[in-house]
């Protein structure tokens, strides 16, 4: 009696593990959620903004851009995508890789970071994100470029 009450307890535990480990890893587009709006990178020649919107329940979008007077110059697009248990960060890049997607896939995620990488793709091959407060983050790049570890940071305000 003992013996079936234990594998029923252990069955159900383990069940219930499973369940929240698939609910968690199934959640990550919405833990991602704090990048949704637009962030502003002061640089010495001018802003440079990123801006995020949730497309759907597996998606995000996102892009970066300057202006030039009333003109909107976009550098880059981000997919932001859930599939099934992963998450991948899509970003398409003006003049760079001949205009094709390269996908990065998520490494590490708490509630305030985000880490994709690509060990196979030229430069950049990590990519993270983190939330300082609500309304600032770092978006950084890392890897090997010609032969040098490389590292560029892009400390954003929230204006939106």
């Amino acid at each position: 009696m003992m013996k079936k009450y234990l594998i029923k307890t252990t069955s159900l535990f383990c069940f219930l593990a499973l369940l929240s480990w698939t609910f968690q890893s199934s959640d990550q587009i919405n833990r991602a959620s704090w990048l949704i709006g637009t962030w502003e990178n002061k640089t010495a020649r001018g802003s440079v903004y990123e801006s995020w919107k949730r497309i759907d329940g597996n998606e995000l979008f996102g892009f970066s851009y300057s202006l030039n007077g009333k003109d909107t110059i976009i550098f880059e697009e981000i997919q932001l995508i859930q599939d099934q248990d992963s998450l991948f960060y899509i970003p398409t890049v003006k003049n760079q890789n001949d205009g094709l997607p390269i996908q990065f896939a998520l490494t590490s995620m708490t509630d305030t970071s985000m880490v994709f990488q690509h060990p196979y793709h030229d430069f950049p091959q990590k990519i993270t994100y983190r939330l300082i407060h609500q309304d600032s983050l770092v978006a950084s790049i890392y890897g090997e470029h010609q032969g040098d570890s490389r590292t560029i940071e892009f400390p954003m305000k929230r204006i939106e």
